[in-house]
């Protein structure tokens, strides 16, 4: 089955704006470079960066909960590892998520946006070493396949952003809804080996417009009323390390 990458991005703080790049290097049992390497908590979660371990989404400011969170126009600067930050009605924020004093002022500048829609109170927690914020401990890279968020669309008469499923990966090529029987199959991934983990199951983080901050469609709904499932996109998992690129193919390897 072959397809290619037509978008990669990262998600730098955990829930928010998705950041496009042209390349990325994948290797066994390491997080998604600064994907998901930063997370907000809404309220105490029991997250310890000395012992960091899976804590689950509902414990962070994220879409699913906030739809608000999507207002925030974030950036990432991993040279300088500086945030910035844009919301309308709002001053901008730049500082450092690599240092305790850019995360407070983080955590300050969101708890103005967010205001009584975060019980909070809001804190940036870090990621250390291979551990990613990621919403299951297994998922180390996320695939989205195009054609079954366009099949999607047209079952629901809307116009569907794929970006609403903060995917790593966006696939052309494949047949729709295909990669929903491949856990456990391999996968040649640009010029690294993957082993398909699971479909991702959704939840209501769909249902919010990346660009409105609206939540507009019942997206697991849908996905259940049409197809009997859950399911859109899938979890890899890298048996080998290597780049992978804008158009690079994704397809089994060759024996």
């Amino acid at each position: 089955m072959n397809g290619h990458i037509a978008a990669i991005f990262r998600h730098p703080v955990k829930g928010f704006t998705p950041e496009g790049m042209t390349h990325v290097d994948l290797a066994p049992d390491e997080g998604f470079p600064y994907d998901r390497a930063w997370a907000v908590e809404n309220g105490p979660s029991g997250y310890d960066a000395a012992a960091p371990a899976f804590v689950p989404k509902q414990k962070f400011t994220v879409l699913a909960a906030i739809p608000r969170v999507a207002a925030a126009r974030t950036q990432f600067d991993d040279a300088t590892g500086v945030l910035s930050a844009q919301a309308s009605g709002h001053p901008g924020f730049a500082g450092r998520l690599t240092d305790h004093e850019g995360r407070n002022a983080f955590a300050i500048w969101l708890a103005a946006l967010l205001d009584d829609e975060a019980k909070g109170p809001l804190n940036v927690v870090e990621a250390r070493g291979d551990f990613r914020f990621t919403d299951h401990p297994n998922g180390q890279v996320s695939i989205i396949n195009l054609a079954s968020v366009r099949d999607l669309s047209q079952q629901m008469g809307v116009d569907l952003d794929p970006l609403r499923f903060r995917a790593n990966l966006y696939v052309e090529g494949w047949p729709a809804w295909v990669e929903n029987d491949w856990s456990g199959r391999d996968l040649m991934v640009g010029w690294a080996r993957a082993k398909v983990f699971k479909p991702i199951v959704r939840c209501a983080a769909t249902h919010v417009d990346p660009t409105t901050a609206v939540r507009d469609h019942d997206v697991v709904k849908a996905l259940f009323d049409h197809y009997g499932h859950m399911f859109c996109g899938i979890y890899i998992q890298m048996s080998t390390a290597g780049r992978v690129s804008l158009g690079d193919a994704v397809t089994e390897p060759k024996p």
